[in-house]
């Protein structure tokens, strides 16, 4: 017995394939948005390495992408310490701070912020945050000075700060 209806049911298997095939270009243009970003922020600040830390649910996240000076600085997938980035931060970022550290050893930060980024081998860091309209605080944009100390100049935070308007404006991240 023949199926009438095949032909309807082809016209939803093509419009749902059109769908995922959408969604997977517009994944693919999303990364590499960020990969150029974050490259070419490593470059033009010359340091040993340029994150992107996103949040994936209520201040907790993870590094889904970097760019790296020379490999042994990757900390692809890393987490942050969670007892230490708390409502009273994300709060801060949300309002658009922007906060850099010159020297993670003698800086006035939180112990438990001191440990984290020396696990990460970072001596100097320079954090912006990435806020859209629909998510808010969407992710932090992060470059990280390891061999030595860094005096993080305006320009640097400008084009930290560009960087990541970029990032919160594209509608591959910020859904508009």
């Amino acid at each position: 017995m023949e199926n009438l209806n095949q032909p309807e049911d082809n016209r939803y298997i093509d419009v749902g394939l059109e769908r995922i095939l959408n969604q997977v270009n517009q994944r693919i243009e999303r990364d590499e948005l960020i990969i150029k970003t974050i490259k070419n922020l490593r470059e033009l600040l010359q340091v040993d390495r340029v994150v992107l830390y996103y949040f994936y649910a209520q201040w907790q996240g993870q590094v889904i992408f970097e760019s790296l000076s020379k490999d042994k600085y990757s900390i692809l997938g890393s987490i942050g310490p969670d007892e230490c980035f708390n409502n009273e931060y994300a709060e801060m970022y949300l309002q658009g701070r922007v906060r850099a550290i010159n020297d993670i050893e003698t800086e006035s930060i939180h112990e438990c912020h001191r440990e984290f980024l020396q696990g990460l081998k970072v001596r100097a860091n320079l954090v912006v945050p990435v806020l859209t309209f629909k998510k808010g605080l969407w992710g932090l944009l992060v470059a990280h000075h390891c061999q030595a100390v860094r005096c993080w100049s305006s320009s640097d935070t400008q084009g930290m700060k560009r960087g990541a308007e970029v990032l919160a404006t594209s509608p591959y991240v910020s859904g508009n």
